[in-house]
């Protein structure tokens, strides 16, 4: 196991966890400008690192994303005048707002294309060729398919590739094979995770779209399905095929269609009850979103059910970790099912972690379901669990048919691994949540601390304290005065009082709080003993004294050391 654990640490990348950047500097390099861009991996302030970009680089990156057929703000091109202070300036700021955007954008900033850009240490090849290799080395010891096609960015997962294969005594039969290296979720050797595939084709639901063939390799697993010629959900709200690059299907779709109220009902109570079913097995799921729905006629089925059992992150584990009350499995579940919901009424994805304003033309029941999973306060605190959204009169009598009882052959053995599985990706889920919340409030007081409002207090507060140094220029004579070698207190040398000491019917300026300077008291003109200063005229005497002082007139006396030779 130790040894596993250390193959484990070196594939753990977790391919959700948001970058950040910044355009830090731009330096002249011989005939070029280099911009100088700081990368952040998620709040742990270890994973951050420098990247040198050109113009050229951008432009490259800009080329790889126009099959989204987003607009983006890439600032055009410059022949004169491109190594300008001034142009650079504006270039550099020109090209944030451009990185900005990008990194707003759920499927953008989770694409391999801008992954590499940011990120060419943890994704320097061609990930499809891996997969391929792998691909091959499992019909050496499974010959019972063959190679169609490869079916390249067909979905968002980077570390997840799929091909179109067929068994070869079923010519005509169409199936997908779908490759994915482990994720930072897994904790399952491979000597529990093997067996728990194997019994995957006899999970039987009819909202659970069957698995053909399961299993796993040192780096990752396989699972074989028949391919839908219709595709997923999310194929069908943006009316596009399934076999295309994700990019070009789901980021700026020509027409986004979403479903009346009859049809969400009937979707809504079949992937409920898809959920209910997995959580009564003991069963992670945690990956629901529209592009894992297949619709068969007018039933839907959930896929990529063993996406846990492998240790992917979910796809929407970045808005998750924001919230710390969702931290079970079951929590998860629902909050990935908000957002189908959200989807599947308007058409279009949320793209936000949160919404609290939903347009008064939605459905009132519909609403409430939405607001009671995806408003900031419901995520805060509690949202429903499946048993009460089954029970909401949204879903509550929409028309279901069960067929066959639902069934699922998992072996005594197997089922703590399914327990470890549930409980790793929860804990993960809740170190995240921690680190994300200790972030946020460290970012929060240092917004606080370099926003305006604050400098100007603090400008004020020393101003303040400047004035008051002013009028009281010599601070030592307000406090107590020392005792002399007598033991007496002297405020002044002559008696009087000193300008710079407050009168004992002067008020003393209070100092700006906190904290509460110690209570100075009037200074007195008589000695704490109650004996007067001596008077001006043998004051006048005793310096004189001093003034006529002559040392030659000082007889000479002999002393005797008493302590002896010697010492």
């Amino acid at each position: 196991m130790a040894v596993f654990e250390k193959k484990k640490s070196v594939l753990a990348l977790d391919d959700t966890v948001p970058l950040q950047c910044t355009i830090e500097a731009a330096q002249n390099v011989e005939t070029h400008i280099d911009y100088v861009i700081r990368v952040q991996r998620g709040p742990d302030p270890e994973k951050n690192w420098q990247i040198h970009r050109r113009y050229s680089d951008f432009v490259a990156l800009h080329e790889q994303l126009k099959t989204s057929n987003l607009e983006l703000p890439l600032p055009p091109k410059k022949i004169f005048g491109n190594m300008e202070r001034e142009f650079v300036a504006d270039r550099q700021m020109a090209l944030q707002r451009y990185l900005s955007l990008i990194l707003s954008h759920h499927m953008l900033s989770s694409s391999l294309f801008f992954k590499k850009f940011l990120d060419p240490t943890n994704y320097p090849v061609d990930l499809s060729e891996v997969a391929l290799q792998h691909v091959s080395m499992l019909f050496r010891s499974e010959p019972f398919w063959d190679m169609i096609e490869p079916l390249k960015d067909m979905g968002w997962r980077i570390r997840k590739c799929f091909f179109m294969v067929r068994p070869k005594d079923q010519a005509k039969v169409k199936q997908v094979l779908a490759w994915s290296a482990f994720g930072a979720d897994k904790v399952l050797d491979n000597r529990d995770l093997a067996p728990l595939l194997k019994v995957m084709p006899s999970l039987q639901h009819p909202f659970i779209y069957p698995v053909t063939f399961a299993t796993c390799q040192d780096t990752g697993g396989f699972v074989i399905r028949t391919f839908h010629g219709t595709g997923t959900l999310r194929d069908q709200i943006c009316k596009t095929k399934p076999k295309g690059q994700f990019l070009k299907k789901y980021c700026r779709p020509k027409a986004y269609v979403g479903f009346d109220t009859a049809t969400i009902k009937l979707y809504g109570r079949q992937i409920l009850e898809a959920l209910k079913f997995l959580h009564e097995k003991d069963f992670p799921y945690g990956h629901l979103h529209a592009g894992n729905v297949v619709l068969e006629g007018n039933a839907c089925r959930l896929l990529d059910i063993e996406n846990s059992l492998l240790g992917l992150p979910g796809y929407y584990r970045p808005y998750i970790v924001q919230f710390r009350k969702i931290n079970t499995m079951q929590a998860v579940d629902v909050y990935c099912f908000g957002h189908l919901l959200y989807e599947m009424t308007f058409g279009n994805p949320l793209n936000a972690a949160s919404k609290d304003d939903f347009p008064h033309t939605v459905p009132p029941q519909i609403k409430d379901v939405l607001e009671s999973i995806l408003t900031t306060e419901a995520c805060k605190t509690k949202m429903p669990t499946i048993d009460e959204l089954l029970e909401n009169p949204l879903f509550a009598d929409a028309p279901i048919t069960l067929g066959e009882k639902p069934q699922f052959r998992v072996s005594s053995k197997s089922k703590e691994p399914l327990t470890q599985a549930t409980a790793a990706v929860e804990k993960r889920l809740k170190d995240s949540q921690k680190k994300i919340s200790s972030f946020r409030r460290l970012n929060k007081a240092q917004a606080h601390h370099n926003s305006e409002e604050e400098k100007k207090r603090r400008k004020k507060a020393v101003k303040k304290r400047m004035s008051e140094q002013s009028m009281n220029p010599n601070p030592d004579s307000s406090q107590p005065s020392k005792p002399d070698s007598n033991g007496d207190n002297h405020s002044t040398s002559n008696g009087v009082t000193s300008p710079s000491s407050p009168s004992p019917n002067s008020s003393v300026p209070s100092p700006p709080p906190p904290p509460p300077p110690p209570p100075v008291a009037p200074v007195s003109s008589k000695m704490e003993n109650g004996t007067k200063p001596p008077p001006s005229s043998e004051r006048s005497a005793l310096l004189g004294d001093i003034q006529n002082f002559k040392k030659a007139g000082l007889k000479k006396q002999s002393t005797i050391d008493e302590s002896g030779p010697g010492e």
